[in-house]
């Protein structure tokens, strides 16, 4: 079992004494949506927190949008949170947000998540194998629902499977309530974005899974992975919790240690069953030792691209 002790910070007043709004920076569906949605669920069911926790969606640029707002309107401020991922970075990696983690303060990681790629059950591609041959024939062919942030993944595979990445056709939706709504209405042909977004569709039979990048099958959702079918390709998305900057210590105390509690629940452990991710919660010096490598990481893979 996992034990985290946080030192708590004096506040000069109880807190939380009011509503604390909880931000997708992506519209329903989407990871970010799936994730903060969560993290409410968990901490009312538990009793953990009990003041207010409305969420608002506030889609644009992945995310990038709203975390302009959290740094340029809500500096200071007790009373704010929104999700953070690998997203944060490769946006301002790429030159679609002024902003980057180290610009807002980052309370905690929640969980790892693995891509997987979907489709419909009347498409022709039946694994990764077809869909992959489709696209090493005729780019043009195969339009892929994507994030674009979430390009840089099926751009692997792509290019593991002897393709060119800059060829793909790929077509813009947030999240994975956008990107089913395209699949199901014939906009594109398939889809890739975290578990999470696509779990309840696969097991429905709504959606076909062609194949999952993690190193091995996720448990209680028996899609092979891009290796099995011989595309040497493994991708995990992070996510966790920010507030704007300057957010006050006793704030940020008070949320992690929520958030550490909540994390060893059964509700939270039964909602990172269903949605298929991995609790890998971090704080403090750990935390930040993580995002800066991974920073690093998603720097050196987009100069290489």
């Amino acid at each position: 079992m996992l034990l985290f002790a946080i030192a708590p910070t004096a506040a000069a007043a109880p807190y939380p004494t009011g509503p604390v709004t909880m931000t997708a920076g992506a519209g329903p569906g989407s990871g970010f949506d799936l994730t903060i949605r969560s993290v409410v669920d968990a901490l009312q069911a538990e009793r953990i927190v009990n003041v207010p926790l409305p969420v608002q969606n506030r889609p644009g640029n992945s995310g990038s949008d709203f975390l302009a707002a959290m740094v340029e309107q809500y500096r200071g401020a007790d009373d704010q949170l929104s999700v953070a991922s690998l997203a944060t970075m490769m946006n301002q990696i790429r030159g679609v947000s002024r902003y980057g983690y180290r610009d807002v303060t980052m309370i905690a990681r929640l969980m790892t998540e693995y891509f997987v790629v979907v489709t419909t059950p009347a498409s022709p591609y039946q694994n990764l194998t077809d869909l992959m041959a489709a696209v090493r024939a005729d780019p043009n062919r195969v339009t892929v629902g994507a994030a674009p942030d979430d390009e840089a993944p099926f751009d692997l595979l792509v290019s593991a499977a002897g393709g060119d990445p800059r060829a793909t056709r790929y077509v813009a939706h947030e999240g994975g309530g956008e990107q089913t709504a395209a699949l199901l209405g014939g906009e594109v042909e398939v889809a890739i974005g975290g578990v999470s977004e696509f779990v309840d569709q696969i097991r429905s039979g709504q959606l076909r899974g062609l194949g999952v990048l993690s190193e091995d099958r996720l448990p209680g959702l028996d899609l092979p992975t891009a290796r099995e079918q011989g595309l040497d390709v493994t991708l995990a998305n992070w996510r966790g919790l920010y507030g704007p900057p300057a957010m006050p210590q006793y704030a940020v105390d008070y949320w992690r240690q929520a958030l550490a509690t909540m994390v060893q629940t059964p509700t939270w452990k039964g909602i990172a069953e269903r949605s298929g991710f991995v609790t890998t919660f971090m704080v403090g010096d750990e935390l930040q030792a993580f995002l800066a490598d991974t920073q690093a990481d998603a720097e050196a893979a987009y100069r290489v691209a």
